[in-house]
């Protein structure tokens, strides 16, 4: 079923979403992905849209299953669930000319995958260039040890990924509230 406000499903070309005021959900938590190939980093958000947090990371399945969600789809799921999201955000890694390669391939067949398993919730696709070393960067700068670092990556990612998401939900939804606000006052000065 073709959902307009669930964009994975339309079937075409898949490129970064926006946030979008018609389509937003509401008040309540997300959760962001940071889909990897032996990890996945799970990050949620307070039910404000304010903050987002590191939840876990899930290990990537090895193999899909025949029948049936794969481990790592039914443990998101279940944090879905948990977490009681109204949206999830997967990260869409890009080139740093903007192309996609076999990475964000990767991220759209996962996406698709775990839309399957939790329609109505919407499932976004958000840019995340560079997400994955500025979090290596900033653990390695803050004195994390190498050896715990690679479990800590995948979440702080999906955090940068899940940050970045409520930032720009934040000041598009701010500035249809003041457009809105711009148009009610501008005829009462008549």
């Amino acid at each position: 079923m073709h959902r307009p406000d669930n964009p994975v499903s339309s079937g075409r070309p898949r490129d970064a979403d926006r946030p979008d005021p018609a389509a937003d959900p509401g008040r309540g938590r997300r959760i962001a992905i940071d889909v990897g190939s032996v990890r996945i980093g799970i990050a949620a958000s307070d039910p404000d849209g304010i903050l987002a947090t590191p939840v876990e990371t899930v290990p990537r399945a090895a193999k899909t299953r025949a029948v049936g969600p794969s481990p790592d789809i039914d443990r998101i799921a279940e944090i879905v669930r948990e977490y009681e999201a109204v949206e999830v955000i997967v990260g869409l890694p890009k080139t740093l000319r903007g192309e996609k390669g076999v990475a964000a391939d990767l991220a759209i067949a996962f996406a698709e995958r775990l839309r399957a398993h939790l329609d109505p919730v919407p499932i976004r696709l958000s840019d995340e260039r560079l997400t994955t070393v500025s979090a290596a960067r900033a653990l390695r700068d803050s004195g994390v040890r190498a050896r715990g670092r690679r479990q800590v990556i995948d979440q702080a990612a999906a955090v940068a990924i899940l940050q970045g998401w409520l930032d720009e939900r934040s000041a598009v939804l701010k500035s249809v509230e003041e457009a809105s606000h711009g148009d009610a006052s501008f005829g009462d000065d008549a």
